[in-house]
Protein backbone atom coordinates (compact mmCIF):
# COMPACT_ATOMS: atom_id res chain seq x y z
CA UNK A 1 0.00 0.00 0.00
CA UNK A 2 1.56 3.37 -1.15
CA UNK A 3 1.99 5.72 2.00
CA UNK A 4 0.71 8.86 2.43
CA UNK A 5 3.12 10.88 0.80
CA UNK A 6 3.19 9.07 -2.75
CA UNK A 7 -0.67 9.32 -3.23
CA UNK A 8 -0.75 12.64 -2.39
CA UNK A 9 1.83 12.81 -5.04
CA UNK A 10 0.42 10.71 -7.44
CA UNK A 11 -2.86 12.57 -6.61
CA UNK A 12 -1.17 15.86 -7.49
CA UNK A 13 0.61 14.12 -10.93
CA UNK A 14 -1.70 14.89 -14.12
CA UNK A 15 0.53 13.25 -16.28
CA UNK A 16 -0.67 10.00 -15.62
CA UNK A 17 -4.59 10.51 -16.83
CA UNK A 18 -6.52 10.68 -19.87
CA UNK A 19 -6.02 13.83 -21.76
CA UNK A 20 -9.57 15.23 -22.66
CA UNK A 21 -10.23 16.26 -26.25
CA UNK A 22 -13.05 18.77 -27.36
CA UNK A 23 -14.58 17.00 -30.58
CA UNK A 24 -14.52 19.46 -33.57
CA UNK A 25 -17.21 20.44 -35.51
CA UNK A 26 -16.54 18.42 -38.55
CA UNK A 27 -15.96 15.20 -36.33
CA UNK A 28 -19.09 15.83 -34.48
CA UNK A 29 -20.79 15.80 -38.25
CA UNK A 30 -18.92 12.57 -39.03
CA UNK A 31 -20.39 10.87 -36.16
CA UNK A 32 -23.54 11.94 -36.01
CA UNK A 33 -26.20 9.99 -37.36
CA UNK A 34 -26.97 12.74 -39.73
CA UNK A 35 -30.93 11.76 -41.80
CA UNK A 36 -31.19 13.66 -45.23
CA UNK A 37 -35.20 14.57 -44.72
CA UNK A 38 -35.30 15.12 -48.53
CA UNK A 39 -35.88 11.27 -49.25
CA UNK A 40 -38.36 10.92 -46.90
CA UNK A 41 -41.51 13.18 -44.92
CA UNK A 42 -39.28 14.05 -42.02
CA UNK A 43 -37.55 11.48 -38.73
CA UNK A 44 -40.82 11.33 -37.43
CA UNK A 45 -42.48 9.04 -40.01
CA UNK A 46 -39.20 6.97 -40.15
CA UNK A 47 -39.80 3.20 -38.47
CA UNK A 48 -39.53 3.91 -34.93
CA UNK A 49 -39.75 7.77 -35.34
CA UNK A 50 -40.47 9.96 -32.60
CA UNK A 51 -43.36 12.93 -32.55
CA UNK A 52 -43.09 15.22 -29.15
CA UNK A 53 -46.81 17.13 -29.57
CA UNK A 54 -46.72 20.10 -27.78
CA UNK A 55 -50.56 20.62 -28.37
CA UNK A 56 -51.40 22.77 -25.54
CA UNK A 57 -48.57 25.45 -25.30
CA UNK A 58 -48.74 28.82 -23.14
CA UNK A 59 -45.19 30.31 -23.87
CA UNK A 60 -43.35 30.99 -26.77
CA UNK A 61 -40.03 30.05 -25.39
CA UNK A 62 -40.55 26.22 -24.38
CA UNK A 63 -41.77 25.84 -27.96
CA UNK A 64 -38.56 27.42 -29.19
CA UNK A 65 -36.59 25.23 -26.60
CA UNK A 66 -38.21 22.09 -27.02
CA UNK A 67 -37.61 21.85 -31.07
CA UNK A 68 -33.32 22.51 -30.93
CA UNK A 69 -34.05 19.50 -28.53
CA UNK A 70 -36.09 17.36 -30.86
CA UNK A 71 -33.60 18.33 -33.53
CA UNK A 72 -30.73 17.22 -31.82
CA UNK A 73 -32.60 13.67 -31.07
CA UNK A 74 -33.74 13.13 -34.37
CA UNK A 75 -37.58 13.57 -33.45
CA UNK A 76 -40.60 15.76 -34.70
CA UNK A 77 -41.95 18.49 -33.12
CA UNK A 78 -46.08 18.84 -33.59
CA UNK A 79 -47.34 22.10 -32.44
CA UNK A 80 -50.51 23.75 -32.77
CA UNK A 81 -51.11 26.89 -35.80
CA UNK A 82 -52.12 29.43 -33.50
CA UNK A 83 -51.02 33.16 -34.64
CA UNK A 84 -47.92 33.31 -32.42
CA UNK A 85 -46.29 29.60 -32.49
CA UNK A 86 -44.57 30.53 -35.98
CA UNK A 87 -42.70 33.48 -34.62
CA UNK A 88 -41.87 31.52 -31.57
CA UNK A 89 -40.34 28.70 -33.96
CA UNK A 90 -38.19 30.79 -35.28
CA UNK A 91 -36.35 32.25 -32.50
CA UNK A 92 -35.87 29.01 -30.54
CA UNK A 93 -34.49 27.11 -33.96
CA UNK A 94 -31.14 28.78 -34.73
CA UNK A 95 -29.82 26.52 -37.59
CA UNK A 96 -29.87 25.66 -41.19
CA UNK A 97 -31.48 22.58 -40.74
CA UNK A 98 -34.95 22.43 -41.61
CA UNK A 99 -37.18 22.65 -38.59
CA UNK A 100 -38.54 18.99 -37.80
CA UNK A 101 -42.13 20.37 -37.36
CA UNK A 102 -45.80 18.69 -37.64
CA UNK A 103 -48.56 21.38 -37.80
CA UNK A 104 -51.48 20.18 -35.12
CA UNK A 105 -54.52 20.88 -38.08
CA UNK A 106 -57.58 22.11 -38.16
CA UNK A 107 -57.00 21.69 -33.91
CA UNK A 108 -54.83 20.14 -31.65
CA UNK A 109 -57.65 17.52 -31.05
CA UNK A 110 -58.04 16.49 -34.16
CA UNK A 111 -54.93 16.08 -34.85
CA UNK A 112 -54.55 13.49 -31.95
CA UNK A 113 -57.79 11.71 -32.78
CA UNK A 114 -56.51 11.37 -36.55
CA UNK A 115 -52.95 9.82 -35.12
CA UNK A 116 -55.00 7.21 -32.56
CA UNK A 117 -57.46 5.94 -35.35
CA UNK A 118 -53.89 5.10 -37.33
CA UNK A 119 -53.92 1.00 -37.68
CA UNK A 120 -51.66 -2.03 -38.83
CA UNK A 121 -48.45 -0.95 -39.54
CA UNK A 122 -49.10 2.90 -39.13
CA UNK A 123 -50.51 1.79 -35.50
CA UNK A 124 -48.85 4.66 -33.81
CA UNK A 125 -48.08 4.40 -29.32
CA UNK A 126 -49.13 7.55 -27.76
CA UNK A 127 -47.43 8.27 -24.02
CA UNK A 128 -48.44 11.09 -22.25
CA UNK A 129 -46.58 12.98 -19.74
CA UNK A 130 -48.18 13.60 -16.76
CA UNK A 131 -48.89 12.62 -13.08
CA UNK A 132 -50.87 9.91 -12.81
CA UNK A 133 -51.82 6.84 -10.46
CA UNK A 134 -51.08 4.83 -13.82
CA UNK A 135 -47.61 6.32 -14.66
CA UNK A 136 -44.36 4.31 -15.22
CA UNK A 137 -41.34 6.11 -13.65
CA UNK A 138 -39.15 7.86 -16.04
CA UNK A 139 -36.50 5.54 -15.44
CA UNK A 140 -38.38 2.27 -16.39
CA UNK A 141 -39.32 3.52 -19.23
CA UNK A 142 -38.51 1.73 -22.49
CA UNK A 143 -36.46 2.69 -25.11
CA UNK A 144 -38.68 2.89 -28.47
CA UNK A 145 -39.62 -0.03 -30.58
CA UNK A 146 -40.20 -0.01 -34.40
CA UNK A 147 -43.61 1.61 -34.09
CA UNK A 148 -43.94 5.56 -34.14
CA UNK A 149 -43.97 7.22 -30.99
CA UNK A 150 -45.86 10.53 -29.96
CA UNK A 151 -45.01 11.97 -26.81
CA UNK A 152 -48.10 13.98 -25.19
CA UNK A 153 -46.97 17.32 -23.48
CA UNK A 154 -49.71 18.79 -21.33
CA UNK A 155 -50.45 22.71 -20.88
CA UNK A 156 -48.02 24.61 -18.65
CA UNK A 157 -50.93 25.01 -16.21
CA UNK A 158 -53.32 22.88 -16.10
CA UNK A 159 -51.79 18.97 -18.23
CA UNK A 160 -53.04 17.16 -20.46
CA UNK A 161 -56.83 17.40 -21.10
CA UNK A 162 -58.96 14.76 -20.15
CA UNK A 163 -60.27 14.33 -23.72
CA UNK A 164 -56.61 13.45 -24.67
CA UNK A 165 -55.87 11.06 -21.15
CA UNK A 166 -58.53 9.09 -22.84
CA UNK A 167 -56.17 8.68 -25.87
CA UNK A 168 -53.14 7.93 -24.38
CA UNK A 169 -51.25 4.24 -24.38
CA UNK A 170 -49.61 4.96 -21.41
CA UNK A 171 -48.49 7.84 -19.10
CA UNK A 172 -44.59 8.24 -17.43
CA UNK A 173 -44.01 10.43 -15.11
CA UNK A 174 -40.55 12.32 -13.80
CA UNK A 175 -39.68 11.47 -9.80
CA UNK A 176 -38.73 14.96 -7.84
CA UNK A 177 -37.45 15.33 -5.01
CA UNK A 178 -37.80 19.15 -4.75
CA UNK A 179 -41.04 21.39 -3.50
CA UNK A 180 -42.44 22.39 -6.48
CA UNK A 181 -44.86 19.84 -8.40
CA UNK A 182 -44.02 19.76 -11.74
CA UNK A 183 -40.90 20.27 -14.33
CA UNK A 184 -40.53 22.73 -16.99
CA UNK A 185 -42.75 21.46 -20.03
CA UNK A 186 -39.69 21.67 -22.14
CA UNK A 187 -37.55 20.06 -19.88
CA UNK A 188 -39.86 17.39 -19.03
CA UNK A 189 -40.66 16.83 -22.98
CA UNK A 190 -36.86 16.84 -23.41
CA UNK A 191 -35.86 14.63 -20.03
CA UNK A 192 -38.49 12.00 -22.11
CA UNK A 193 -37.54 12.26 -25.27
CA UNK A 194 -33.92 10.87 -24.99
CA UNK A 195 -34.71 8.65 -22.64
CA UNK A 196 -37.12 6.65 -25.33
CA UNK A 197 -34.62 7.20 -27.87
CA UNK A 198 -31.81 5.49 -26.21
CA UNK A 199 -29.94 8.58 -25.98
CA UNK A 200 -29.70 8.95 -21.90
Amino acid sequence: MPSGKSGQENHGNMSGKTRIHVKTRNEIKRERRLVDTRNHKCWGWMPGGIVVAMLFPLHGANIGTLLRTCEAAGACLAVPHYPWVPQALSKGYTISQRAPVHWAKPTSMRWLERERQRTGDEYVNIIGVELADEAIRLPNLPVRGERRTIIVLGHEQTGIPPEALEMLDMTVEIPMVGSGSTLNVAVAGSLVLYKLAGLS
